[in-house]
């Protein structure tokens, strides 16, 4: 039997260890949302069809990830794993459509945490599966998911909106600045709070139908290129809506935009949460991921000279690592002692084989 100092050393020289894995994954996702911001900045310029967009991004990715994975060598891939990846394809092709209609209306902070609304699933898996104790906190937690969407869809995160900012300016007895900028509402927020749900759901399918990690990179591949497929003809018609209305007549082309999109935002992200999960059993749904990505997005808006309240960003993100922490909390009566057989996918519709862990997380 290990003493306690044993256990406390071995701890630490595993924590040593996987520095260079949390190094990593904070150096992706700050590039990934640099991506993302570089992305709205561009579209908000430019004025161009964002379907159409993440389209001319998906066509280069999903050809790159077909020549790393190469699908079709090694061990053949079974009906049952084929056609699971070919529909997630269509989920996957209906949340970049969300996704990027949310981001064009709501700004790239907003949409990045919407993200993590894919943690209801945890909340549902609780009412299926859970226990009645576990069924409360898991609600409890949805709860406070919900009241951080709100704050956002309030402007809580925005220096023009957030209350904070508001009591400092009506001290100031300063009345000649005019708000122009309205609150966005939840009906606003709906569009990539539903992306989220889809991103989460497209992952759970993934863990479903790959047994391994060398599979799950495979049939990647094969849903990226579905995907693809299936957004064809939406990007089209978008870029038709946009050529009618005179928005793409002059339509300039940003490589920063595009080649930030298609490396960080979609091709190496996939990669480094996959070492996440692997290395450091950290999800996307997970209180951990969250407090990199707002770390990143502190970053980003005040290089962008973003509309940012800190304080008011703070709040929502505290009340949403609370609600995503309650509402995928784990359902063992005893916790391993061991951290080497947790499971990253623990707490997430009741199942070891599911997982809300992101795939790509654009």
């Amino acid at each position: 039997m290990m003493s306690p100092k044993q256990i406390s050393d071995d701890r630490g020289s595993s924590h040593f260890r996987n520095t260079p894995f949390q190094i990593i994954h904070l150096i992706g996702n700050f590039f990934r949302i640099w991506s993302v911001y570089s992305m709205y900045r561009y579209l908000n310029q430019t004025g161009a069809p964002v379907v159409f967009f993440l389209f001319c991004c998906l066509v280069p990715s999903s050809i790159i990830f077909l020549i790393l994975q190469k699908p079709w060598k090694g061990r053949a891939l079974s009906n049952q794993q084929i056609v699971p990846s070919l529909i997630n394809g269509v989920i996957t092709a209906l949340y970049f459509i969300l996704w990027g209609k949310g981001l064009k209306s709501c700004g790239p902070l907003r949409a990045i945490l919407s993200e993590y609304s894919g943690a209801v699933l945890g909340v549902l898996s609780g009412v299926l599966y859970g226990r009645r104790g576990h069924v409360w906190k898991k609600v409890g937690g949805l709860i406070a998911m919900l009241v951080a969407l709100f704050f956002l869809s309030q402007g809580w995160a925005t220096s023009s909106l957030s209350p904070f900012y508001i009591l400092l300016r009506n001290t100031e007895t300063k009345e000649e600045e005019v708000q122009t900028e309205q609150a966005l509402g939840m009906m606003g927020m709906m569009i990539p709070v539903f992306a989220g749900i889809l991103s989460a759901l497209r992952r759970v399918i993934a863990r479903r139908v790959s047994l391994k990690n060398q599979q799950k990179k495979r049939l990647h591949a094969i849903t990226i290129t579905s995907a693809t497929c299936f957004l064809f003809p939406v990007a089209m018609w978008d870029l038709i809506i946009g050529s009618s209305s005179g928005k793409t007549s002059e339509l300039p082309f940003s490589a920063w935009a595009f080649l930030s999109t298609i490396v960080f935002g979609i091709i190496l992200i996939f990669y480094v949460d996959n070492i996440a999960e692997e290395r450091l059993h950290m999800v996307f749904s997970s209180p951990r991921h969250l407090m990199v990505a707002g770390a990143c997005i502190i970053v980003m808006e005040l290089a962008y000279e973003m509309d940012f309240s800190l304080p008011g960003f703070i709040v929502c993100c505290l009340v949403l690592g609370f609600g995503i922490f309650e509402a995928t909390s784990l359902e063992r009566s005893k916790k391993d002692s061991s951290l080497k057989s947790e499971d990253p996918s623990n707490g997430i519709l009741g199942n070891n084989d599911f997982d809300t862990s992101p795939i790509l997380p654009i």
